[in-house]
This record gives structure tokens, C-alpha cells and sequence, in this order.
């Protein structure tokens, strides 16, 4: 069986890996209609050896498509995924629009399958420093059972689009030819540089990528009292996101228990030999599926904690490979008909 499939968004820097994963997975296309702006229509785009032209993403691009994967920001979602899922799409949006609507499923794949075969035509992909960190955390969870976490986040530029990711190249080759280096995306050159400051400030004074992960990791892991805290930092990194964090448990978990844990885990690779080169760094994992914990350690500032860094590609994870999972699950599952 084979579908209709629409990607809303498709000219962006997510949009590239939809096709790319797509293409890499053998999904299962019958059809397949690129949408985005009006200033992309009539844009060309190579799939698996046929030239799609890009059209103009509309209250009526959604006739006869199936599964619709929106990349094209909250806005959009807003007013775009409720008339596809309308028309008969399921809808994997991967904005922010849905991800805390109670009637809306927020779903990774290895952490809460059984939550997609809810939705009622649309399903939220939840933010990409929450999926690579929920993977890590679920099985050490299914243990010993989650008390607190708190997470570290080093955040490529990938995660703010294409421009940022351009900026970022411009900025260091302007650097190397001793040149002013500009910036527009961020409020400040990224390149050699942090900056601790993703996304917009909140009252509580944490921002609001820092409440995603709080509040995100509650509803996937149905942990609505679940202890939260997070620092979401922006480093000079092309496209995979890496994070440290720290659990407390009520059951103790060593070291070594939490290792074999992890290491079993769907969707994990531990990476952990204490040496110097023995664990995942973004640069080395990216354009691979998996999330990857390495540095696995008892805290030592914890009676009954844990410290590990994850690692995880964040257009691929933390962006359309997550969401692709989802549409294999309902495809896997016979929730998804042609």
C-alpha cells in the first residue's frame, strides 16, 4: 500500500531532510506534492530521481493527501493542519501549535507509541532537544522510576533554519579572512561564541524552549509532577544537538546498571568507554537515526542520581526522522489507510 503525501514547509532546512529520509526509508509514496511559500512557488526539487515542482501552500493543497508532515512554523500549523486533517490527512506537525493541546497527541516513537493511535488528525512532534532526551530517559524510567531531571542543553544552529546555519558559515569564514563577522539571526555573532539564550524569555525568567522541555517531557512520559529544570544554551555546532543530563531516581541505578539499560533501549546507542574519544560527539553522528548517550555516571551531588550526555541529529531526530517514525507506527499498526 502506498500514500499521498504533502510536506508543508518543504523548502526549509527540515523540509530537505523530510525528503532526504524519505527517500533514504523507501517510504512508501504514491504521490508526493511539495508545499511552502508563494515566494518558493515553481521552485524545482530532485525525489528519488523525478523533478517536483513546489507550489504555493493553500486551503486547498490538502485534496486526496493522506499523511502531511507541516515544517512551516506554528502560524501556519495553526491554520493549515486543522483543514488538512479535515480533508482526511493525518497531520505530523512539527511546530509548537499542538504539542500542548490536550486533545492532540505528542509522540515519540520509543517513549509512547500507543499515544499516536489517539489523535483525531493531527499529532505534534515534540521540540528536538525533548525527543533525544525523552529516549534516554524512558527506559531508565520503566526501572527505576524518574524523581527530577535537570538538562544542560548545546544546541546547534540547525535548530533556528537554514539562514541561521548559512550565518554560522558566513561568520567563520569571515573570521578567517580577519573580517567583521555580521549576524541577523542572533543577537550576536555565534560563531566562537555561546550564547544562553534559546528562544524568547518568559516571566519566570527560563525561556520558552527551556518550558518546552519542562512541560513536554510531562505529557510524553505521562509524568505531569515530574520534576523539570532546564538551561537551553546555543553553541556554534552545524546540525546536532547535545545535552547533559541529570536524574534522580527512587530505586538506584549504578553506573553500570544504567549502561546495560541503555544499552538494550530502543533507539539508543551507548557510547561509553572512559576514554578519551569514547563517547558520541555532533559532529561524528550526524545524518545517523539514533540518539547516543555516552558519559554514564553516578551524581555525585545525588543520593540516588545519574549524569550522562546525549547526543542526537537534530534534523533528523529531533525533527523529520521523529516524525516519519510516527507515520511508519500508524502505517505498521494499519492506523493509517490509503
Amino acid at each position: 500500500m502506498k500514500f499521498n503525501v504533502a510536506i508543508a514547509g518543504a523548502t526549509g532546512a527540515v523540509g530537505a531532510a523530510f525528503l532526504d529520509l524519505l527517500e533514504k526509508r523507501n517510504f512508501p509514496i504514491a504521490n508526493l506534492k511539495l508545499l511552502a511559500s508563494k515566494r518558493s512557488q515553481g521552485k524545482k526539487i530532485v525525489f528519488n530521481n523525478q523533478e517536483l515542482t513546489v507550489e504555493t501552500l493553500t486551503k486547498d493543497s490538502f485534496k486526496d493527501v493522506d499523511i502531511a508532515f507541516f515544517s512551516a512554523g506554528a502560524e501556519r500549523s495553526l491554520e493549515f493542519a486543522p483543514i488538512a486533517a479535515k480533508n482526511g490527512a493525518v497531520v505530523i506537525d512539527n511546530s509548537s501549535a499542538f504539542r500542548l493541546d490536550e486533545n492532540v497527541p505528542l509522540v515519540v516513537p520509543e517513549v509512547n507509541p500507543e499515544a499516536a493511535f489517539q489523535h483525531q488528525g493531527i499529532i505534534a512532534n515534540p521540540n528536538c532537544t525533548t525527543i533525544q532526551m525523552v529516549v534516554a530517559l524512558e527506559p531508565l524510567h520503566r526501572v527505576a522510576n524518574l524523581k527530577k531531571v535537570i538538562v544542560a542543553t548545546y544546541q546547534s544552529v540547525s535548530g533556528t533554519g537554514a539562514n541561521a546555519m548559512k550565518e554560522l558559515e558566513t561568520q567563520v569564514q569571515s573570521f578567517v579572512k580577519n573580517e567583521p563577522m555580521k549576524h541577523e539571526v542572533y543577537p550576536v555573532p555565534i560563531a566562537f561564541n555561546v550564547l544562553p539564550h534559546v528562544d524568547v524569555f518568559q516571566d519566570n525568567g527560563y525561556t520558552k524552549e527551556e518550558m518546552k522541555m519542562v512541560n513536554e517531557t510531562r505529557k510524553i512520559m505521562s509524568l505531569p509532577d515530574l520534576l523539570v529544570s532546564a538551561t537551553c544554551v546555543r553553541v556554534p555546532v552545524m546540525r546536532a544537538h547535545s545535552e547533559v543530563v541529570q536524574i534522580e531516581t527512587e530505586k538506584k541505578l549504578t553506573a553500570e546498571e544504567a549502561k546495560q539499560i541503555l544499552s538494550k533501549a530502543e533507539g539508543v546507542v551507548v557510547q561509553d568507554t572512559r576514554e578519551s574519544g569514547g563517547y558520541p560527539t555532533p559532529a561524528e553522528i550526524v545524518e545517523t537515526f539514533p540518539t547516543y548517550v555516552g558519559r554514564i555516571r553516578e551524581d555525585l551531588a545525588s543520593q540516588n542520581g545519574l549524569a550522562f550526555w546525549v547526543v542526537a541529529d537534530q534534523l533528523y531526530k529531533g525533527a523529520a526522522l521523529n516524525a516519519i517514525q510516527i507515520a511508519e507506527l500508524l502505517i505498521k499498526n494499519n492506523k493509517l489507510k490509503a
